[in-house]
Parts: C-alpha cells; structure tokens; sequence
C-alpha cells in the first residue's frame, strides 16, 4: 500500500516538474515571439511566468525538501557572530599589508633570478 502511495505522489510530481518546464520554455519563447513589444513588458511577462515556475516547481518533493533546507540554512545565518567595523578594518589592513610584503618578495626573487639569467646568458 506504501508503494501505491508513492508512485502517486511520483507521477504528480513528474506532472509538477513537466508544468514547470513548459512555464519557463512559455517564457523564452514568449520572450522572443514577441520581440516587437516594450521591453518591460516582455521583462514583466518573463518574471512572471518564472515566478509561477518556481512556485510549481516548490511544490513537489524536491521542492519542498529546498525550501526546508533555505529555511533552516537561514536559521543558521542568524546565529553568526559577525565581526563588528574596527574588527573587519583590522583584517582587510593586515590582508593589504601581507599582500604588499609578499609582492615585494616576489619582485625580490624574480630581479635576482632576472640578473643571474643575464649573467650566464651574457
């Protein structure tokens, strides 16, 4: 009987899938078919459609399994401890500094090994 289930609940979400697609394959063409018309309203008539798809598409098992996970991922951004503006200030001189010396260094290495190549080549 769990099998029945399943399977049903497959081939709504293959319909599902199929009627997302055919909304963003209306959007492309849409977007062509009517090259002639404003520009915003094919840009309106485009979001709309892949809007509609998305909204489709997040009702499926997939998508409900995506949606889950960018809620629970959104929960997690809210327990960072991001560093306060003197803290970031601090880093980015230190990462320009470190970049800085390690330039100098390689402008170093490169005129040395530049004038040991002239002295064998001649």
């Amino acid at each position: 009987m769990n099998a029945q289930v399943n399977s049903t609940s497959s081939v709504f979400d293959y319909s599902k899938w199929f009627v997302a697609i055919v909304l963003i394959c209306l959007a492309i063409g849409g977007n062509y078919y009517f090259s002639a018309e404003s520009l915003i309203y094919r840009v309106l008539g485009v979001l709309v459609l892949l809007v509609a798809a998305v909204g489709v598409a997040l009702m499926t098992e997939k998508g409900k399994s995506i949606n889950r996970l960018r809620k629970e991922a959104w929960v997690e951004v809210r327990k960072v401890v991001w560093p306060t503006r003197q803290e970031t200030v601090q880093t980015t001189l230190v990462v320009i500094a470190f970049v800085l010396v390690v330039a100098l260094i390689l402008w170093a290495v490169d005129t040395l090994i530049g004038w040991l190549v002239s002295m064998v080549i001649g």
